[in-house]
């Protein structure tokens, strides 16, 4: 029997190829994006401390929003206030194997409008 192929296990595999060429420095964080079906969530990551400096999800704003594209939206514009707030004005985008579409292109672009330059 033919098994149907997993398209998490491919956006790993996605992800795993993006992320040996992307790498986010204190200058210049890493801005990585994940989708749940029910949420949105982004974080600005130190690679070379390894550490988290700002974060961001669909569930600040639950009551109005969830997992579209309006919540989307405001994730990548509260991040980028976050980010600003902490002197970040520059990252670099890590979409995590997702298609560049829909709910991501959204983050990205709330993000931008926020100020966020990458």
């Amino acid at each position: 029997m033919i098994s149907k192929p997993n398209s998490n296990k491919a956006r790993l595999k996605r992800h795993r190829r993006i992320r040996n060429k992307i790498v986010g420095t204190a200058q210049r964080p890493r801005l990585n994006v994940f989708r749940s079906l029910n949420n949105m969530y982004a974080q600005l990551i130190d690679d070379e401390k390894g550490v988290t400096l700002v974060s961001a999800s669909s569930l600040e704003f639950k009551g109005e929003y969830g997992g579209n594209v309006e919540a989307a939206k405001k994730v990548g514009q509260a991040v980028a206030e976050k980010a600003k707030a902490a002197g970040i004005t520059s990252v670099v985008f890590d979409r995590s194997g997702y298609i560049y579409h829909g709910r991501v292109a959204a983050l990205a672009e709330g993000a931008r409008e926020g100020g966020l330059e990458f």
